[in-house]
C-alpha cells in the first residue's frame, strides 16, 4: 500500500533543511488541513518561500504542489471508504485455505503496526495511562467503542478513576464537566469517521483542555486536530471488512505496561477487586 503524505515526511525527516522541517511541522500540527491551503498562504503561515515549499514536496516524491494536494484529497476520500467499496477493490483470500491465509495477512498488519508506532509514542501513552494522579476518560465511535469498553475493564482492575464515557452524547456535558487540565482522554475513532465525536473532543481541548489520546487508522480521523497524540494503525485486511487485531495487539501492549508501571499497586488493587467479586475465585488464585 502507497505511504501517505503524513509517513513520507516522517521518513524524510532527517533529510530535511530547518526551512523544510517548519513546512513539515506546521503540516503535522494540523494535518491534512494545513496543507490543502494554497502554497502562497501555506508560506505565509510557514514563513518559507513559495520555491521552498516545491522543494519540500518534491523531496516526498510528488510531482509539484498540485501532485501534493491531489495524494492529500485521495486520503481523505480513502478514510470515507464503506465495506462496499472496499469489497470493490478486495485482494481474494484463498477459500481453500481460508483461515490460515487470513491469519497470515493478520500477521503483516501486526507486524506493520509494529514498525508504525514508534517506541516513544507507545511509552508516552503508557506513561500518561500509568499516572494515577490523572482521571482516564474512554469513548469510540459506532464500532470503535467495543475497543473503548475493552481497555476501560482492564484498566479499571489495574488502577482507579477511570471512565467509560457512556455512548449517548446528552451524557457527554457530565464527563466535560468532570474533566480537569491534567487528565487523559482516550478516543477511538476508525473510517467512516463520526462528526460527534470530533466535535466532542475540539469541545474537551477548548473547555476542558484534558490530554487527547487518539487511536484511528492511517488517514487519520478530524480528531486529530485537536489531539496531543496521535496513533495511528493499520485497518486493511485486502477484504471488504477493515481489522481491528493491530489495535488490539497495542491495547493489549498498553494493558501490560500499565500494569508493570507500578506492579505492587496493581498487584493490591486486583486483590482487593478479586476480594469484592461477587463471583469469587478460589483462595489459591488471588
Amino acid at each position: 500500500m502507497a505511504l501517505t503524505i503524513r509517513e513520507l515526511i516522517q521518513q524524510a525527516t532527517d533529510n530535511l533543511t530547518a526551512s523544510e522541517r517548519k513546512i513539515a511541522g506546521a503540516i503535522l500540527a494540523d494535518y491534512p488541513f494545513t496543507a490543502l491551503q494554497t502554497i502562497q498562504d501555506l508560506a505565509a503561515k510557514t514563513g518559507v518561500s513559495a520555491p521552498s515549499i516545491t522543494r519540500f514536496v518534491a523531496k516526498l516524491g510528488c510531482g509539484g504542489f498540485q501532485d501534493f494536494q491531489r495524494q492529500l484529497i485521495a486520503e481523505l476520500k480513502e478514510g470515507k471508504r464503506s465495506p462496499l467499496d472496499l469489497k470493490s477493490s478486495q485482494v481474494p483470500v484463498g477459500h481453500s485455505q481460508f483461515l490460515g491465509d487470513y491469519a497470515a495477512r493478520l500477521s503483516l498488519v501486526i507486524a506493520d503496526m509494529a514498525e508504525t508506532v514508534s517506541q516513544e509514542q507507545f511509552d508516552a501513552v503508557a506513561a500518561l495511562l500509568s499516572d494515577p494522579t490523572r482521571q482516564v476518560f474512554l469513548l469510540g465511535g459506532r464500532v470503535s467503542d467495543s475497543l473503548a469498553g475493552y481497555l476501560s475493564i482492564h484498566l479499571r482492575q489495574i488502577r482507579a478513576r477511570v471512565q467509560h464515557i457512556p455512548a449517548n452524547p446528552q451524557i457527554w456535558p457530565d464527563a466535560m464537566l468532570q474533566m480537569r487540565k491534567k487528565d487523559v482522554v482516550v478516543l477511538f475513532d476508525f473510517r467512516r469517521y463520526q462528526p460527534d465525536l470530533a466535535e466532542l473532543a475540539h469541545r474537551i481541548a477548548t473547555h476542558a483542555q484534558a490530554t487527547i489520546i487518539l487511536i484511528t487508522d492511517r488517514w487519520l480521523s478530524p480528531i486529530a486536530r485537536d489531539s496531543s497524540h496521535v496513533i495511528a494503525l493499520p485497518i486493511d485486511s485486502g477484504t471488504a471488512w477493515d481489522t481491528v487485531v493491530a489495535a488490539i495487539a497495542f491495547l493489549e501492549a498498553l494493558i501490560v505496561k500499565v500494569s508493570e508501571a507500578d506492579w505492587e499497586a496493581t498487584q493490591k488493587r486486583l486483590r482487593q477487586w478479586d476480594g469484592l467479586r461477587l463471583d469469587r475465585p478460589a483462595e489459591d488464585d488471588i
